[in-house]
Order: C-alpha cells, then structure tokens, then sequence
C-alpha cells in the first residue's frame, strides 16, 4: 500500500517516471526502460484504481466478516 500511495505522491509531484522507477523500485530504466516503463505505469494504474475505486472493495469485504 504504501508503494501505491508514493507513486501517487510522486505522479501529483510531476516527478519522471524513470526516478520514481529507480527509487521506489531499486530498477534501473537505463538497463532495460521499457521493462520498468510498464512496471511503473501498471502500479501507477492500480493505485489509482485503489484511490479511486478499489478501497471500497475493501471496505465492503471488511464488513461482511
């Protein structure tokens, strides 16, 4: 969860993806930037499905147990 929400922070920040990429990631977009485009882009897609979306699964599964 927390990786989610530094993306975000870092997508509202307006921060290069190849940074956030080596930061949050460890990865290197230098050796291989399409490998670690998409694996920047697909989390950054998912956390924002969670912000916006898919917290209310969560909340709902939540209260059903």
């Amino acid at each position: 969860m927390t990786l989610y929400l530094r993306l975000l922070d870092a997508a509202r920040d307006g921060a290069d993806w190849r940074e956030a990429v080596r930061i949050l990631f460890g990865l290197d977009p230098e050796l291989d930037p399409r490998r670690c485009r998409l694996i920047h882009d697909s989390h950054l897609a998912r956390a924002r499905w969670m912000s916006d979306r898919g917290y209310r699964n969560l909340v709902r599964d939540s209260q059903r147990h």
